[in-house]
């Protein structure tokens, strides 16, 4: 089985921040209940608190594929593509092996 990764990164305006986080928790929770969904996590930088990244985590790529042609992401494009300030972007990685480190 391989995994798929997406990782996604959105500055928003900052004085929208408050609207942007609201979006995305909205997001992240409809994305979990998807079958096929791993994992679907939104942060906000540290040293950029107005920077979101999004982290998915999918067992294949059908789980993407119908992650990709939902509604709620189509709703969440076009609540979120106000608030955004320059381009946001997105890579997708296909994992063939994963190993467990320690760590913080």
């Amino acid at each position: 089985m391989e995994t798929v990764i997406l990782h996604s990164e959105a500055t928003v305006d900052p004085e929208r921040r408050d609207e942007a986080v609201e979006i995305l928790t909205w997001m992240a929770a409809e994305s979990r209940a998807e079958p096929g969904v791993v994992d679907y996590r939104v942060t906000s930088d540290l040293e950029a608190p107005d920077t979101f990244r999004i982290i998915e985590q999918y067992e294949d790529v059908a789980a993407v594929e119908a992650h990709e042609s939902s509604d709620h992401l189509d709703e969440f494009q076009a609540r979120i593509e106000p608030l955004l300030v320059g381009e946001p972007t997105l890579t997708r990685y296909d994992v063939t092996a994963v190993t467990d480190m320690d760590g913080p």
